[in-house]
C-alpha cells in the first residue's frame, strides 16, 4: 500500500469530482410508439409537471435542433423566469438561431455551449443576447461531462436535460444521466418526420440499469415514470 501514494490520490481526486457533479435528470413527453416530437401532444398536466421539474433544478440544458424546431423559453410555474436559473443550449455545429427567438429577449441571457473553433464567430453572432462557453469535442458531439463541469462551477446541483433525441443520446451514451423523467402519452405518431426519444446510431449497451422510483396515472390518461440509475 505505501507504493500507491499517487495512484491512490489521483482515484480519490477522480471520486471526488465525479460524486460532486450536478445531479442530471432527462425529462421527456413521448408516444406510445417512443416518438418525442415533432408535433405537442402532451397535456397541460404534463406542462405542470415539467414546470415543477424546472423549479426544483438549477439549470436546464436543450439541444440546438429543439430550439430549431420550437421556440422554448424554459420557464418555471407560473410563467416565472427565474433571475438565479441558468437556461443552456448545446450545439456542436454553431447553428443557433437568434433572431426573434423568445429564449434571447426574455430573461437572463442563456449560455450556449460549443466547440472551441466555433465560440468566436458565435459569440459575435450573438452580441448580449448569450454568452457562448466552450466545450471538449467528445466522439460525435461535445463533451458533456465537461458541460456538467463548467455548470457545476456556476453553482448548478441539479440539472434538467429537455431534449431532444440527439441530446438524449449524447447523455445517455456518455454516462451522465441519473435519472429520467419520462410521461408516457396516449398518443401514436406513425408520421415519417417523427423525432425518437433517443436519435438513431450504435446500439447504446452501456447506459446502465434503471430502478422504477415513483409512477402516478394522470387525469388525460398519461403515465408519469420515475427512474433512477443503479
Amino acid at each position: 500500500m505505501a507504493g500507491c501514494g499517487t495512484d491512490c490520490c489521483r482515484y480519490s481526486h477522480l471520486l471526488k469530482m465525479v460524486s460532486s457533479m450536478p445531479k442530471t435528470c432527462l425529462i421527456a413527453a413521448m408516444t406510445l410508439c417512443g416518438h418525442i416530437g415533432p408535433h405537442t401532444f402532451a397535456s397541460p398536466e404534463d406542462r405542470q409537471h415539467l414546470e415543477y421539474w424546472r423549479d426544483k433544478s438549477d439549470a436546464s440544458l436543450m439541444g440546438a435542433a429543439t430550439l430549431r424546431d420550437a421556440d422554448p423559453e424554459m420557464r418555471g410555474s407560473g410563467g416565472i423566469l427565474k433571475a438565479n436559473r441558468i437556461r443552456a443550449f448545446i450545439s456542436a455545429s454553431g447553428d443557433i438561431p437568434f433572431d426573434g427567438r423568445r429564449a434571447f429577449l426574455h430573461g437572463p441571457p442563456p449560455l450556449i455551449f460549443t466547440s472551441e473553433y466555433l465560440a468566436e464567430p458565435l459569440q459575435k453572432k450573438a452580441g448580449s443576447r448569450a454568452k457562448v462557453l466552450i466545450a471538449d469535442t467528445e466522439d460525435t458531439g461535445l463533451n458533456l461531462k465537461h458541460v456538467l463541469e463548467i455548470l457545476k462551477n456556476k453553482g448548478v446541483k441539479t440539472l434538467l436535460l429537455e431534449g431532444g433525441g440527439g441530446l438524449n443520446r449524447e447523455a445517455l451514451k456518455q454516462g451522465v444521466v441519473d435519472e429520467l423523467l419520462l410521461t408516457l402519452c396516449p398518443v401514436i405518431c406513425g408520421s415519417s418526420n417523427a423525432v425518437p426519444f433517443v436519435r438513431k446510431g450504435r446500439p447504446l449497451h452501456e447506459t446502465g440499469h434503471w430502478r422504477l422510483a415513483a409512477h402516478r396515472t394522470g387525469k388525460f390518461g398519461e403515465i408519469f415514470l420515475h427512474y433512477k440509475k443503479t
